[in-house]
C-alpha cells in the first residue's frame, strides 16, 4: 500500500502491536516530549494536540517517510485521566471509571517532509461495577502505569470489566487502525 518508509514515535508496545497486524512496516523512533497542554484547550482536543507536538518535536530526516505519532486521554466528567504515577493514583482513576461510561480519545498526526495532518477517534467505553479488591488484584498483577486512565481494555480489566464499546476499540489500545489506514492511504 505504502511507499514510503513509516516511523513510528510511540514507546506505547500496543501501538506498536497493531501496526504489525496492519502489515506495516516501521521504523520506531524515541523521543522525550513533554506533554503539557494549554489549560484552555478544550478536553476533546488534548490528544490530538499532544499528538501534534510529538510530531512537531522530531527532527529526523522525513525523505521519503512518513511519521506516526499519537496520545490517548480517558475523559470522565470533564477531567482527563492520564497514566497513574503511583498504585493510589491508578486506584483513584480506577474508582472514578468503575460502574460508569468514559470518552477515550485518541490524537495522531502523520507526518512528512511536505505536510501534516492530525485527526482524532472518540470511543465510548462503559465499565461495570468491580469490587475494590478486584480494582487493586488488576493493579497488582497487571501495573496498568502506562495506560491512560490505568487500564488496559486487552488486559484482564476489559475482558470482566468493560461492559460496552461504542466505536473503535483499537482505538481504546491506543490507535484507531481503521482511520490510520484510511489516512495513510490519503497521505502516501
Amino acid at each position: 500500500m505504502l511507499k514510503k518508509r513509516i516511523y513510528l514515535a510511540s514507546k506505547s508496545p500496543r501501538r506498536q502491536e497493531l501496526l504489525k497486524l496492519m502489515d506495516l512496516p516501521y521504523e520506531l523512533v524515541l523521543k522525550e516530549v513533554d506533554e503539557s497542554f494549554p489549560a484552555d484547550l478544550a478536553l476533546e482536543k488534548v490528544a490530538e494536540y499532544i499528538a501534534n507536538k510529538k510530531a512537531e518535536a522530531f527532527d529526523q530526516d522525513l525523505e521519503n517517510a512518513i511519521l506516526i505519532t499519537a496520545d490517548t486521554v480517558v475523559l470522565i466528567n470533564g477531567e482527563i485521566l492520564g497514566k497513574p504515577i503511583d498504585e493510589a493514583d491508578a486506584f483513584s482513576m480506577l474508582s472514578k471509571l468503575n460502574g460508569k461510561e468514559h470518552l477515550v480519545i485518541t490524537g495522531v498526526t502523520l507526518k512528512t517532509e511536505e505536510k501534516s495532518f492530525s485527526f482524532s477517534d472518540t470511543t465510548k467505553v462503559t465499565f461495570t461495577q468491580l469490587s475494590e479488591d478486584q480494582l487493586w488484584y488488576y493493579i497488582k498483577n497487571y501495573m496498568p502505569f502506562d495506560k491512560a486512565g490505568a487500564y488496559g481494555v486487552q488486559d484482564w480489566i476489559g475482558v470482566v470489566g468493560v461492559k460496552a464499546i461504542d466505536g473503535s476499540y483499537t482505538n481504546v489500545m491506543g490507535l484507531p487502525t481503521e482511520k490510520l489506514y484510511l489516512e495513510l492511504a490519503k497521505f502516501s
